[in-house]
C-alpha cells in the first residue's frame, strides 16, 4: 500500500462529497470537477522537507497527497521533477532579474500532460477502467496513450482534423485508435462521452475526472521545493483547461495547511491566444463562468479550448491570488519563442512562449515589477510543433 492519505471526493461547486473509490466523473449533484481531499494532519506526519532527501525524483515523491492506493497501480515513465531553470540572459534582456522557467518539456512524451495523464490513468487502472478515451489537441492524448500502453488499456483518442500530424502518429504509435474530427475539442468531447455511453470507456477529459488534477498540482510542490520553500512573487501560466492553475493553487492551500509554507500566495496569470480567450474575457467581464468562445484559432493548441468545465476554478484562483489574465498574438508567440530560445537554451512550445510575451507585457504596465521572482511555464516542446518555425 502507498501512503496515500486520500479521504474523499467533494466537489468544486456545490461542495457535495462522495467516497473516493469508484470510478466517477463529474459531481452527479450539478455536473462540475470532483476534487480530492486527504487527511492532511497525518500527510504531515511523513510528508516533512527533511523526507524529500530519500524519495524518487519523479511526482511520486508526494505520494501522502497524491490519490493512487495500491503499489501496484503508481505506473511511471519519470514524470515530474522538472527543472526550474534561472534565466540570467533573458532577464537582463526584458528587465526582471529573477525570471525562471518551469521546463515541462522535460516530461515523458514531452509536455505538462504526463503529470495529469500518469495520475488520471494510474488511477482508473487502479479502480477497474477497461478502455480509456481522451479528447485533445495532442498533448494529453499522447500521455495517456503513453500510461495505458504501460498497462495496456485500450485507448480511444479525439481530434480535432487539423491537429498536428506528429500528435496523430504519436498517438498511434502508443497504441491508440485515433479519429479526427471535423471540428474543435468540444466537438471531440461530445465524441468522446458518446463512445463512453455506448461502449463504457472511461472519460479522461479536462477536470471531468478527479485525479489528472492531482497530478498537476504536484507543479505547485515541485515549485516550492526548488525554490527552498519561499514562493515565486508571479506564475505565469498558459491556459486552456486550466488544471494545471488550479491544481497549482490547490497544492499551494495544501502545502500551507501541512506547515510546509506560509499563507503568502504568487500572483497567478493566465494567458491565452486573441483567437481564443473565454477566461480572459469572463476575468475582464467580473463573470463566474466562461461563455463559449465562438470559432477558436490559434496555433497554440493547447490553448484553443473554447469552453472550460472548470472555468470557475481558473477564474477563483486568479482573483483570489491578486492575479490577472491577459491574451497575446499568435505573432507574438512565434517571436518570443526565438527570444526565450536563444537566450535560455529552451525550445518552446507556442503555449511557453506566450507566457514570455505576457510577462513582458506586465513590465511594461508596471504590474511586474522588475525586482519580482517570476516563473514561466514552458509547457511542452517546441519540436513538436517545428513547422510553424519553417
Amino acid at each position: 500500500m502507498t501512503r496515500s492519505t486520500l479521504t474523499h471526493l467533494e466537489c468544486g461547486m456545490c461542495g457535495t462529497t462522495y467516497p473516493p473509490h469508484q470510478l466517477m466523473n463529474l459531481c452527479p449533484a450539478c455536473a462540475r470537477p470532483l476534487l480530492a481531499r486527504y487527511d492532511l494532519q497525518r500527510a504531515a506526519q511523513t510528508l516533512t522537507k527533511a523526507s524529500f532527501a530519500g524519495r524518487p525524483a519523479t511526482l511520486w515523491r508526494y505520494e501522502e497527497v497524491l490519490p493512487v492506493q495500491s503499489d501496484a497501480a503508481m505506473l511511471s515513465l519519470g514524470e515530474g521533477w522538472t527543472p526550474l531553470k534561472h534565466a540570467p540572459r533573458l532577464g537582463e534582456r526584458i528587465g526582471c532579474a529573477n525570471t525562471y522557467i518551469k521546463d515541462e518539456s522535460l516530461n515523458p512524451t514531452g509536455s505538462f500532460k504526463a503529470r495529469g495523464l500518469c495520475l488520471a490513468v494510474s488511477r482508473a487502472y487502479e479502480l477497474g477502467a477497461r478502455e480509456l478515451a481522451i479528447p485533445s489537441a495532442g498533448n494529453a492524448a499522447g500521455a495517456m496513450c503513453a500510461y495505458a500502453a504501460v498497462v495496456g488499456l485500450p485507448s480511444h483518442v479525439f481530434m480535432p482534423v487539423d491537429v498536428p500530424k506528429t500528435f496523430q502518429v504519436e498517438c498511434k504509435v502508443l497504441g491508440a485508435e485515433v479519429t479526427l474530427v471535423n471540428g474543435l475539442i468540444n466537438d471531440c468531447g461530445a465524441r468522446v462521452r458518446e463512445g463512453a455511453a455506448e461502449f463504457g470507456w472511461f472519460d479522461c477529459s479536462t477536470l471531468r475526472e478527479p485525479y489528472r488534477i492531482e497530478g498537476k498540482k504536484t507543479m505547485g510542490y515541485e515549485l516550492a521545493e526548488q525554490l527552498g520553500w519561499k514562493l515565486p512573487d508571479v506564475i505565469i501560466y498558459p491556459t486552456g483547461g486550466g488544471t494545471g492553475l488550479i491544481g497549482m493553487w490547490k497544492a499551494f492551500d495544501e502545502m500551507e495547511q501541512m506547515g510546509l509554507i506560509g499563507s503568502e500566495r504568487p500572483r497567478m496569470v493566465s494567458v491565452q491566444s486573441t483567437g481564443c480567450a473565454p477566461i480572459v474575457r469572463a476575468f475582464e467581464e467580473n463573470t463566474e463562468h466562461a461563455e463559449l468562445w465562438q470559432g477558436a484559432k490559434t496555433v497554440a493548441d493547447g490553448l484553443r479550448v473554447p469552453v472550460a468545465v472548470g472555468d470557475f476554478l481558473i477564474l477563483r484562483a486568479i482573483r483570489e491570488s491578486g492575479g490577472t489574465a491577459l491574451a497575446v498574438e499568435d505573432s507574438e508567440m512565434l517571436e518570443y519563442a526565438g527570444v526565450m530560445g536563444s537566450l535560455t537554451g529552451i525550445f518552446p512550445a507556442p503555449e511557453g512562449a506566450a507566457c514570455l510575451a505576457a510577462q513582458i507585457r506586465l513590465l511594461k504596465d508596471g504590474w511586474i515589477k522588475p525586482d519580482e521572482t517570476v516563473v514561466l511555464f514552458n509547457t511542452g516542446t517546441g519540436l513538436k510543433y517545428a513547422h510553424l518555425w519553417q
